[in-house]
C-alpha cells in the first residue's frame, strides 16, 4: 500500500497531509488523537454523502467517535453567504465547541465553505480536510484558504484557517466522473508549469496512465503537487509574495467562471487549464518565453482531452473588454493594478503588474475570435 506524508511546517499551525490508499477507512483512528472529546461534525455534499459517507461514519464508529452530518447541494453555487449561514447555524445547533473538530468531507467547495464556517464559529474551531476530488487533494485542501464567493467575484470573502490534518485517499478518486477528474488535473499541470519543468515532463509521460486509474501514479502526482504547495505556503502563508504564484491561470479562470455564472458550463479546473494556456500565450506575446512553450502546454492538454481554449466553453462569453473588467475584480488587484502570473518558460512563473492592458485584450480577443 503506497503511502506518502507531506508536512506543512507553520509553527503551531503545522499539520500533515497524508496521501495514499485506504485512508478513509482509517479516518476515525487518525482523527481520534486530535479530539478532546469523541465528537465531530461532518459537512459534505449530497453527491459525496451518497458515495462515501457510510464509509467515513463506519470508521468514526470503529474509533468510538460520535458524529453528525450535514449534506449540502453539490456545485460551486453552494459556496455563498446563505449556505455559510446555514452551516454555521447547524454547527451551533449541534453544540460544536471550540475544542471539537469539523470535518470537511468533499471537494473544494465543501473544503472552502466548511473551513470558513470553522474559522468564524466561536472565533475559531479546528477542522480536518478529507478531500474527495483530485482538485481538492492537490490544491484547495492544503494551505488554509477558506471562503465563499460574492456577486462581485470568486473567493472574495474568507480567511486563512489552517486544517489540523488532511487525509487524501486516492482510492476515492475512482468514483469521480472523467470530466471532474480531468478538471482536477488542470491544477496538477499548473504546478509543473509554475515551478517544476521536470514534473511537467513527468506528466507528459505519465498523464494518460494516471488518468486511466494507476493508483501509484496518482499518489505520486498528488504528493508532488502537495509538496510544491507546502513549500510555497511555508514561505508565504498569507499570500504576501510567492504564494501568488499558485494562482497561475487563475485570474483568467475566475473571470471566465464569473462570465459563465459559476455553472457547469465551466468547472474550476477547466478554467485553470484554459487560464494557464492564456497566460503562456500572453507571456510569449510579450517576449517572455518562447513561442514553443504555449504550444507545448496546449499539446499536453489536448493529449489529456481537456479544455484548453475559450472555444471549448459552450455558450456566450463577454467581449475582451468585458472579460478584462471581470479580471479586475480579482483578489490579486493591488492599488488598482492587475497582477498576473506570467512565465519565462515552463517551470518558471513570476508575478507582475506590468502586463499592458492592450496586450491582454489582444490575447483575449484573438481567443474569442476562434470561437
Amino acid at each position: 500500500m503506497t503511502r506518502e506524508t507531506v508536512h506543512v511546517s507553520l509553527g503551531d499551525r503545522s499539520y500533515d497531509v497524508e496521501i495514499g490508499s485506504g485512508l478513509l477507512a482509517e479516518a476515525g483512528a487518525r482523527i481520534a488523537p486530535l479530539l478532546k472529546r469523541p465528537r465531530v461534525a461532518i459537512v459534505t455534499d449530497e453527491t459525496v454523502a451518497g458515495l462515501h459517507l457510510a464509509a467515513l461514519e463506519a470508521s468514526l464508529d470503529a474509533a468510538g467517535i460520535a458524529h453528525s452530518a450535514m449534506a449540502l447541494p453539490p456545485g460551486e453555487a453552494t459556496k455563498n453567504w446563505a449556505q455559510l449561514g446555514t452551516v454555521v447555524e447547524w454547527l451551533l445547533a449541534e453544540k460544536i465547541e471550540r475544542r471539537d473538530i469539523v470535518v470537511a468531507f468533499g471537494g473544494g467547495v465543501i473544503g472552502d465553505l466548511a473551513g470558513f464556517a470553522a474559522a468564524i464559529l466561536r472565533r475559531g474551531v479546528r477542522f480536518v480536510q478529507i478531500p474527495t476530488s483530485l482538485l481538492a487533494q492537490v490544491d484547495s485542501s492544503v494551505g488554509g484558504k477558506t471562503g465563499v464567493n460574492a456577486a462581485a467575484g470568486k473567493n472574495l470573502i474568507g480567511s486563512f484557517h489552517q486544517p489540523a490534518m488532511v487525509l487524501a485517499d486516492v482510492e476515492v478518486l475512482a468514483a469521480l466522473p472523467p470530466r471532474d477528474f480531468l478538471a482536477g488535473y488542470g491544477e496538477v499541470v499548473k504546478y509543473g508549469l509554475l515551478g517544476d519543468a521536470d514534473f511537467f515532463a513527468w506528466l507528459e509521460t505519465n498523464g494518460p496512465a494516471l488518468a486511466a486509474g494507476d493508483v501509484a501514479l496518482r499518489t505520486e502526482a498528488v504528493r508532488r503537487s502537495v509538496q510544491m504547495k507546502a513549500d510555497i505556503v511555508e514561505r508565504d502563508e498569507t499570500e504576501a509574495g510567492d504564494r501568488a504564484l499558485l494562482n497561475l491561470g487563475h485570474t483568467f479562470c475566475h473571470a471566465l467562471e464569473a462570465a459563465t455564472g459559476y455553472s457547469d458550463r465551466l468547472l474550476h479546473g477547466e478554467g485553470v487549464a484554459i487560464g494557464c494556456a492564456l497566460a503562456f500565450e500572453l507571456s510569449a506575446r510579450l517576449g517572455l518565453c518562447s513561442q514553443e512553450d504555449p504550444s507545448r502546454v496546449r499539446a499536453h492538454l489536448a493529449a489529456m482531452r481537456m479544455k484548453r481554449d475559450l472555444a471549448d466553453i459552450p455558450g456566450d462569453l463577454p467581449d475582451a473588454d468585458g472579460l478584462l473588467d471581470l479580471m479586475a475584480q480579482d483578489k490579486k488587484v493591488v492599488d488598482g493594478q492587475l497582477r498576473l502570473i506570467l512565465a519565462r518558460g515552463i517551470g518558471s512563473a513570476f508575478v507582475t503588474s506590468d502586463a499592458p492592458r492592450e496586450q491582454i485584450c489582444a490575447v483575449l480577443a484573438e481567443a474569442l475570435s476562434a470561437r
